[in-house]
């Protein structure tokens, strides 16, 4: 049986985007906007029905640590959301304590209205999300 060859160029062209949403409850405030500045009038926009849930910030800062990292570091569109941290780096977050009783419902339902927001307009546009120029290595 013979295997499909993975065509990077196809699927890398075809990524739209990527979003973080870690470290634990809190809500969600806005997107760090990783550096790349020409999504600002497009997360401004997805953000602007958001405002009441108080989700409006977006910053240029590269917040240095999460999983949109990887997407980075080759060029794809990878964003982390900024969220209200509540128990960062203390007794529960990342371990056999991080579960379900420490999460904040009220806040739990907002981050879901907000991620479910910006990436249903994601999955929806017609292009693709600006990619940042690549640094030499």
């Amino acid at each position: 049986m013979e295997s499909a060859a993975f065509d990077f160029e196809s699927e890398y062209a075809g990524f739209a985007g990527y979003f973080n949403l870690d470290y634990g409850t809190g809500r969600l405030r806005g997107i760090y906007m990783q550096g790349n500045e020409a999504v600002r009038p497009i997360f401004r926009a997805w953000l602007a029905p958001l405002a009441d849930l108080g989700s409006s910030t977006l910053t240029i800062s590269n917040i240095g640590a999460g999983d949109q990292i990887s997407f980075d570091e080759v060029g794809l569109p990878g964003f982390q959301f900024i969220r209200d941290y509540m128990e960062f780096q203390t007794r529960s977050a990342h371990t056999n304590m991080d579960v379900y009783d420490h999460v904040m419902l009220d806040d739990l339902k907002q981050s879901a209205a907000v991620a479910a927001s910006v990436l249903y307009d994601l999955a929806m546009g017609d292009e693709k999300l600006p990619r940042k120029a690549l640094s030499p290595r």
